[in-house]
């Protein structure tokens, strides 16, 4: 990787600089658009102690669920639990801490963040345990609390294709929580699907600029569905 060109050649090196202790915030919703190679070399790396934010915390076995087996995550902050057991048991018995957090509200703390935007109003949350210890005002007669960003060590996110300068493109879907998760990160890591060469992505398809992204890599995905029903 030097200059413009962000693409690395390993995720050793896509994650290189990842401590203990740190905070990652992670694309994707439910295992639609999940940066599923970055989780796994994550564990491969056994590093500790980890503020991990997203929408939920994958299943068992698969996407973020997998840094639960190892005790990898100290604390939480997702909107849902999902059908995660092991996220379930852990939340229960006390050993992860977690804080959840209204959907539209997470993911305008981490849009916030990566907008250089400290804190907002929302009314979502006042009057319930999600307004507890937070500043309340009231605006036009309408009772809103105060909400603090988000910002992370790492954003991890999961794109369709990028060119060598880390504009991105998400698929459908895809798109979720990754384009916002990619402007709150001190470093923004984002795997794709197909790297091409500058100028072959139209520019009005862009949904990251590569200002957001520091290091881009190819990698290959399972892309499991997350609950399979069938007509009876």
């Amino acid at each position: 990787m030097s200059g413009l060109d962000k693409r690395v050649g390993s995720y050793e090196e896509a994650l290189a600089g990842l401590t203990d202790d740190m905070t990652i915030l992670a694309g994707g919703f439910g295992l639609c658009g999940i940066p599923e190679n970055l989780i796994a070399e994550i564990r491969r790396r056994g590093v500790r102690g980890l503020t991990v934010v997203s929408n939920n915390c994958g299943v068992d076995g698969f996407g973020l669920g997998v840094l639960l087996e190892d005790r990898q995550i100290r604390k939480m902050v997702a909107s849902y639990v999902g059908e995660n057991a092991l996220f379930e048991q852990q939340l229960l018995s006390g050993e992860l801490e977690v804080e959840l957090t209204p959907q539209g509200t997470l993911a305008e703390k981490m849009r916030a963040g990566g907008a250089g935007i400290p804190a907002f109003y929302t009314a979502t949350g006042y009057g319930t345990p999600v307004a507890e210890g937070k500043e309340a005002r009231e605006f036009n007669g309408r009772h809103y609390i105060l909400e603090e960003a988000i910002t992370g060590d790492f954003a991890i996110v999961k794109g369709w294709k990028a060119d060598h300068f880390g504009n991105v493109v998400y698929r459908h879907t895809a798109q979720n929580f990754n384009p916002i998760v990619a402007t709150a990160g001190r470093i923004t890591v984002v795997e794709v699907e197909e790297i091409v060469e500058p100028g072959e992505l139209e520019p009005s398809q862009i949904h990251t600029p590569g200002i957001y992204v520091d290091r881009i890599i190819q990698g290959s995905f399972e892309k499991r569905i997350e609950k399979r029903t069938l007509r009876a």
